[in-house]
C-alpha cells in the first residue's frame, strides 16, 4: 500500500472530527482500518509526522563487522556487479545464525554502507559486415485459430540496422541454427561477427571470455562468423537487437490482432512488415533509410552459398579397418581411403553427415531401425597412395547382393537356385 500524502492524513482527522466511524473513514479514504488507527494514535502521542519505525534500531546490526567483511570479499571493486543482499542474507543465516529478513539486511546495508560506483556504458558504432546482433523473443500468437507460444530469432545488423525475425516453435539446437540460416539469408548475408546472449544453444560458459557450444561452434565455423558473446548481466553489450525486437514483434501483432491461419503466413507478414519498416526507418550511422544503408552494407556480407545443413550434435570419430564408425548406437559406412583415420560426424535433421578436412564424405539415414547402415559404393573404387580397395566381392556374393535389390523378397531355396547357375 503507497504511503498517504499529507493532504490524505489531515482529511483522516477532519473527517474523525465529524464523527465517522473509523471503518467509514478507511472505506471513504480507500484504505484499511488499521492504517486510520495508525495515524490517529500517532497524532494522539504527538508524534506528527515523525516515523517510528525511523528510530528502531535494525536487526542486522550486531552482525555488522560480517557484512562488512563478506561485501569487502564479493565486491567487485570496480562497480562492474552490485552486492547481491540475497545471498549476503543466505550467508548471514547459515553462517551467523540471522534470524531476520532479506528486506532488513537490505535496509541495513543501504543505510549504513555506501553505493559501489557505477560504470557507464560506451556507444560503440560498427562499420559495415562487422557484427549482426542476435536475441529471442516469446509471444503467444493467435495461429490456424489457437494461441500457440512461438519463439521469433531476431537478426539485426548494427551498422545498417537491417534486421530480420524468423518464427520458430522451439529454441533447441536444431531450430536455433535453422533460424540463423533463414535470417542470414533474409539478410543477404553473413557478418564477420554475431553478437549473442548466454543461452546453452549458444555459449557453454557464459561470458566473453566463455566457452561456445561446441557444437553452436562447428556451424559457426562452417557459416564463416566468430561468435562474440555477452557479458553476464549485461543486456546493453548487443542493446540495438535488445532495444528493437520488444518492439517490432509487438507492433507487428497489433497491426493484425485476428491472428494468422498458418506459421507460413505468419512469417510472410512479418517479412513484408520488416520491409515496409526499412523504407521508413532511417539508420543513424549513415543518415540515409534502412533500406538505402542495408543496400550499401549487402555486398560487404560473406555470401550464404556455404551456409551448412543444421546440426545438434557434432561429435569426433575413428574410422575402425572395416569402413565404419559407431554413431549414436549405430554404425555407419565411409569411404574406404579414410580408413584408421579421424573423420567429424554431425547429426543432423533426419541424417548423419560424415565430414574430413572441411568436405562432406558421406551421408545416411539418422535414426533409422537399422543398425548397422551401410553403403556398397563406400568399398570400391580405385586406390591412393596410402590405401588398397578392400578386396571386392566373389561371383556368389555379387550375385547374391544383385538378387537381394529385387522387388520381391526371396526365400533361401530361391537364393539356393539362382546361386546354384554361379557355382555352375
Amino acid at each position: 500500500m503507497p504511503r498517504l500524502r499529507k493532504d490524505e492524513i489531515v482529511t483522516i482527522h477532519v473527517l474523525k472530527d465529524k464523527s465517522e466511524s473509523n471503518r467509514a473513514v478507511a472505506r471513504l479514504m480507500g484504505v484499511s482500518e488499521a492504517a486510520v488507527r495508525y495515524h490517529l494514535r500517532k497524532a494522539g502521542e504527538g508524534r506528527g509526522d515523525a516515523d517510528g519505525r525511523r528510530d528502531k534500531p535494525f536487526k542486522a546490526r550486531d552482525c555488522h563487522e560480517a557484512i562488512a567483511g563478506w561485501l569487502e570479499a564479493h565486491g567487485d571493486g570496480d562497480g562492474e556487479r552490485a552486492c547481491n543482499c540475497r545471498e549476503l542474507h543466505q550467508w548471514l543465516v547459515e553462517h551467523c545464525g540471522y534470524g531476520g529478513s532479506h528486506r532488513s539486511v537490505w535496509r541495513y546495508v543501504r543505510r549504513h554502507f555506501p553505493q559501489p560506483p557505477r560504470r557507464p556504458y560506451r556507444r560503440v558504432e560498427l562499420p559495415p559486415g562487422v557484427q549482426v546482433q542476435i536475441d529471442w523473443c516469446e509471444r503467444t500468437i493467435l495461429v490456424g485459430g489457437a494461441a500457440r507460444r512461438l519463439y521469433g530469432l531476431c537478426l539485426q545488423l548494427s551498422h545498417s540496422r537491417m534486421e530480420a525475425l524468423v518464427w520458430s516453435e522451439s529454441m533447441d539446437q536444431l531450430h536455433w541454427q535453422q533460424c540463423h540460416n533463414a535470417g542470414f539469408r533474409r539478410l543477404g548475408g553473413v557478418a564477420a561477427t554475431a553478437r549473442i546472449d548466454n543461452l546453452k544453444t549458444g555459449m557453454a560458459k557464459a561470458g566473453p571470455h566463455g566457452r561456445v557450444n561446441p557444437v553452436y561452434r562447428r556451424y559457426a565455423q562452417a557459416a564463416g562468423f566468430h561468435v562474440d558473446a555477452c557479458q553476464a548481466r549485461h543486456p546493453q553489450a548487443k542493446g540495438k537487437v535488445e532495444r528493437r525486437i520488444g518492439a517490432l514483434a509487438g507492433a507487428l501483432l497489433r497491426h493484425y490482432p485476428r491472428g494468422f491461419d498458418s506459421l507460413e503466413q505468419l512469417q510472410t507478414a512479418t517479412d513484408a512488415w520488416i520491409a515496409a519498416q526499412a523504407q521508413r526507418r532511417r539508420c543513424p550511422a549513415t543518415g540515409t533509410s534502412v533500406a538505402e544503408a542495408w543496400a550499401a552494407e549487402r555486398p560487404l556480407l560473406r555470401g550464404c552459398e556455404a551456409l551448412p545443413e543444421v546440426f545438434d550434435t557434432v561429435v569426433t570419430r575413428r574410422v575402425k579397418n572395416d569402413c565404419t564408425i559407431a554413431f549414436e548406437g549405430r554404425t555407419y559406412s565411409v569411404p574406404f581411403h579414410l580408413a584408421w583415420q579421424s573423420v567429424e560426424v554431425r547429426g543432423e535433421a533426419g541424417h548423419v553427415s560424415i565430414w574430413h578436412e572441411g568436405r562432406p564424405v558421406a551421408r545416411h539415414r539418422r535414426g533409422g531401425p537399422e543398425l548397422i547402415v551401410l553403403d556398397e559404393r563406400h568399398f570400391s573404387g580405385g586406390a591412393t597412395p596410402t590405401h588398397l580397395p578392400p578386396l571386392p566381392l566373389g561371383r556368389l556374393g555379387r550375385r547374391a547382393l544383385e538378387l537381394a535389390e529385387a522387388p520381391v523378397q526371396l526365400r533361401s531355396v530361391d537364393y539356393y537356385h539362382a546361386l546354384a547357375e554361379v557355382g555352375s
